[in-house]
């Protein structure tokens, strides 16, 4: 936790003291938070009378008003808060005070909901136990900094034309982001950079890398918190992939490793790359079923607008140690910093859904000893298709639809999401991609209307 953080260390603190620390620090309200399937942030927020009911998981809620949880005869819902996520927001007066819990859904009977999203990392990770491993995450989620309508509303525009690296007056949004990273620190993240990123209006904030649920956690938190801290700049905070026609998409690339108690499974010094079996089989799991999570990963029909030639993103299913082109590539740090990085996913995707079937794509690489290929060193934007089909390259879903029709097929990541989310999952992108397909677009009337 961060030296500047505001909550103090609570981890391992029972209700009761959960309860009093509360009370010392003028808590008047606290956010019991989760995220719906399609990962959006939720919340029940109640008054000090009601903390003692809520740390004891009595608190319950309406699921049927929440995407893809239950119908209307299965509502009710129970929230059973994770006591280590207490956490102070660092914002309104002293005296009355707002905190946060993170909340895991149980069923009325007190049974793990089968559609709540944390759920499903943490039976995915609890996989990893079983096989000896503990999954260490880092996720780079970008965003852009739009300024609203005179009247609130969304828009792109932007009068920050700032690139990669760059420092004021052409990085416009270096002061919002500056608090964005006080207000985290403030929260107990670790922060370890942030800059302005390839397009304008475009951003980063990296923190440091931990287990995969805490990730996943920081993730859902991270979202928040750059939304708020924007909104107090005046300025419309997204994490939707590609906002701009021309313009680099924003990712959340993913930083993964497996760990053996302390040590680093990934990492042998006597091997090719100083690159484990472990280490390769994981990756031969991640390009096995990259085409089959790519709904997951990548949820919105404007996710494959990022996913195109020529803006950084990947669109080959192929590794690498020296380029940026392929869909994971090793960095050169060895030892206990030894990971792989997903460069597919985009910071729209639930983050435990996420890392649920990257890390159950994973560990079957490493139980199934799937094969991985050879590293591909050359840049696959510049090759031929002839080229890519003799090296086994093969292409990432190129829409919504078809990482749909890829996820249905693939029994490992759907086993890992498990029947209630691969069902509701799809059953809401199936009518998304349904939404969209109908419209009629500015691009159709611009070149069609007088044409014919």
């Amino acid at each position: 936790m961060s030296s500047r953080s505001i909550t103090p260390d609570v981890r391992g603190a029972t209700p009761k003291e959960i309860l009093e620390l509360a009370r010392k620090l003028n808590v008047r309200s606290m956010r019991l938070q989760f995220t719906d399937i399609l990962g959006v942030n939720k919340n029940v927020e109640i008054p000090a009378s009601q903390f003692e009911k809520a740390l004891a998981g009595d608190i319950m809620f309406d699921g049927s008003s929440i995407e893809g949880f239950v119908r209307i005869e299965e509502s009710d819902m129970l929230l059973a808060p994770d006591l280590s996520t207490f956490r102070l927001f660092p914002w309104g007066p002293a005296d009355a005070r707002v905190a946060r819990v993170i909340c895991d859904i149980n069923l009325p009977n007190g049974d793990p909901f089968p559609g709540d999203p944390r759920g499903v990392l943490k039976r995915t990770m609890a996989r990893a136990d079983e096989m000896g491993f503990t999954m260490q995450a880092g996720m780079e989620a970008e965003f852009f900094l739009f300024r609203p309508t005179p009247e609130g509303g969304a828009t792109t525009a932007t009068h920050d034309v700032g690139s990669y690296f760059d420092l004021a007056p052409a990085d416009l949004g270096e002061d919002a982001r500056r608090s964005m990273v006080d207000v985290l620190e403030q929260m107990g993240f670790e922060v370890e950079a942030s800059h302005h990123e390839v397009a304008h209006a475009q951003h980063e904030i990296d923190f440091r890398y931990a287990d995969a649920l805490l990730t996943a956690d920081n993730i859902a938190t991270f979202r928040f918190v750059v939304k708020q801290v924007a909104h107090q700049f005046d300025l419309i905070a997204s994490f939707m992939p590609k906002p701009i026609f021309g313009q680099n998409g924003s990712g959340m690339h993913t930083h993964q490793s497996l760990f053996r108690g302390k040590d680093n499974a990934f990492w042998d010094k006597k091997s090719e790359w100083e690159l484990s079996k472990t280490a390769l089989h994981y990756i031969g799991g991640l390009l096995h079923h990259a085409r089959g999570m790519c709904a997951i990963t990548n949820p919105l029909v404007n996710s494959y607008k990022r996913l195109v030639p020529g803006y950084e993103a990947p669109v080959n299913v192929a590794w690498s140690m020296r380029n940026r082109s392929p869909l994971i590539r090793v960095p050169e740090r060895r030892g206990p910093g030894t990971r792989v990085e997903l460069r597919s996913p985009d910071p729209s995707a639930n983050p435990y859904l996420a890392l649920a079937v990257m890390l159950a794509a994973g560990l079957d690489g490493v139980a199934t000893s799937a094969d991985w290929r050879e590293p591909v060193n050359e840049n696959i934007w510049e090759m031929s298709h002839r080229e890519r089909r003799r090296l086994r390259i093969d292409d990432l879903p190129h829409d919504l639809s078809e990482a749909l029709d890829e996820l249905e097929k693939d029994q490992v990541i759907t086993g890992a999401l498990g029947d209630h989310v691969t069902r509701h999952f799809v059953e809401a992108k199936r009518q998304e991609w349904r939404d969209y397909i109908t419209q009629v677009t500015a691009w159709e009337l611009e070149n069609y209307l007088l044409k014919y």
